[in-house]
């Protein structure tokens, strides 16, 4: 069955990303797959690829069921679940159970894509910004392309911890502890004076169903990365409209910003943009940028996939001058951050 290396392939991927139970999970199911023929057909014969570089068919069920135990509606599969530690064989009839059970809540739940706001990923916005903001004395405009619930949108209200200092508020309602190499991050502290954000099917924070999507596609055995989506849910929600990035960026790249640098970033969401949509939004910045000026540069940084290891390439374009950077690398969820800021 096709779906069992998809079992196999994200299970390694969970470990290695740090998520032993959501190794463990995936490997159960995959050793005793189909636990419901009738789900197991309906994913048989989903198109392309079900794994991780796909449909993520594997991640799309393990949110579906943890988002019962966030429910408090599976009190067998909450008992297998972290904190607790359990047999495989008990994991199993679980999950099995809660399969059997809530057919119809998890075959309605499979049928949109995994969403997720990682905060571990404002780890590098916020040294970015810094960068940035040391280079140039102006307010940001910023731009999030992909931005979900956009909770990463508020990047400027979190705190960066490195070498035992931080770096933000004194009263931040999150601290951020990457493992860090490199340099310090720039002691410049942005001033955001306007964001807004844009996806496809964003999620609002304020709706229980969306706040459970979020939290339910954190992995059950990373208690921080909870805690830090739901610190974020409790602040003010950020502007994430629902449009095509790119058309969105278009109309966002017409209006003068006159005083201010224009940031524009996005994290782990480029890569799945259509190939063309990725060559016109190219194009888009790169005429922005060369009508960038001294008192309104134009920014854009990524933190994106590039066919590397390990982890997320950070790069960033600089107008006017048309600058090419790299700095450094990082882990897809933020648990470490490789800081290197350097011409490309």
């Amino acid at each position: 069955m096709r779906l069992k290396a998809a079992l196999r392939a994200q299970g390694e991927s969970c470990a290695a990303m740090g998520s032993p139970f959501m190794g463990r999970l995936m490997r159960v199911m995959a050793d005793n797959w189909p636990l419901d023929r009738a789900l197991a057909a309906r994913m048989d014969l989903w198109p392309g690829d079900l794994g991780p570089n796909g449909a993520s068919l594997p991640l799309r069920l393990a949110g579906g069921l943890h988002a019962l135990t966030l429910l408090e509606a599976a009190p067998d599969l909450a008992a297998a679940y972290p904190p607790h530690t359990v047999p495989d064989a008990q994991l199993l009839a679980a999950v099995k159970g809660a399969i059997l059970t809530h057919a119809e809540f998890l075959d309605r739940w499979i049928d949109s894509a995994p969403q997720t706001n990682e905060l571990g990923r404002s780890a590098v916005l916020i040294a970015a910004a810094r960068w940035l903001a040391a280079r140039h004395d102006l307010p940001f405009v910023v731009s999030e392309l992909g931005a979900s619930a956009g909770l990463n949108l508020h990047f400027d209200a979190y705190a960066l911890r490195v070498g035992g200092r931080s770096y933000g508020l004194d009263d931040a309602p999150m601290v951020l502890t990457p493992d860090w190499q490199g340099p310090a991050p720039a002691s410049a502290m942005p001033v955001v004076s306007a964001r807004a954000g844009v996806d496809l099917k964003p999620l609002d924070p304020a709706n229980p169903e969306d706040a459970l999507r979020l939290l339910a596609y954190l992995w059950p055995d990373q208690p921080e990365r909870l805690a830090r989506t739901r610190a974020a849910l409790a602040l003010p929600p950020a502007p994430v409209e629902r449009a095509d990035a790119v058309d969105w960026l278009e109309t966002r790249l017409t209006t003068p910003m006159p005083g201010h640098l224009h940031l524009i970033y996005h994290t782990v969401a480029w890569q799945y943009f259509p190939a063309a949509a990725q060559k016109r939004g190219a194009a888009l910045i790169a005429e922005a940028g060369a009508r960038a000026t001294d008192d309104a540069p134009l920014a854009w940084f990524g933190m994106e996939s590039d066919g590397a290891s390990p982890g997320a390439a950070l790069t960033l374009r600089l107008w006017p001058g048309d600058l090419h950077l790299s700095l450094g690398r990082a882990c897809f969820h933020g648990r470490w951050v490789r800081w290197a800021p350097q011409l490309a």
